[in-house]
């Protein structure tokens, strides 16, 4: 599992959090889509993916950037990550 980390991921929109497990390899914005398509799955409630979503770090309240990839980032094992629509 190196090349994956488990996050925690609070989605005030549906009021819900989940724990999953999300690729290092891979940019933010291609994580983001992944993360909608689980929810969608686990929770049976379809999220817009045509609105714009951020990740927020619930410690550090910073904002990832899409383009950035997710092992250049302080996300780690156990992060929270607050998803959240602009």
């Amino acid at each position: 599992m190196k090349n994956k980390v488990l996050i925690k991921l609070i989605v005030p929109e549906i009021d819900s959090t989940f724990d999953i497990f999300i690729p290092v390899n891979e940019l933010v914005w291609k994580v983001k889509r992944l993360i909608l398509k689980s929810i969608a799955d686990l929770s049976k409630i379809k999220l817009e993916q045509n609105i714009d979503y951020i990740l927020l770090n619930k410690d550090t309240c910073k904002i990832y950037n899409n383009n950035e990839i997710i092992i250049n980032t302080d996300i780690r094992n156990s992060t929270e990550l607050i998803l959240i629509s602009r």
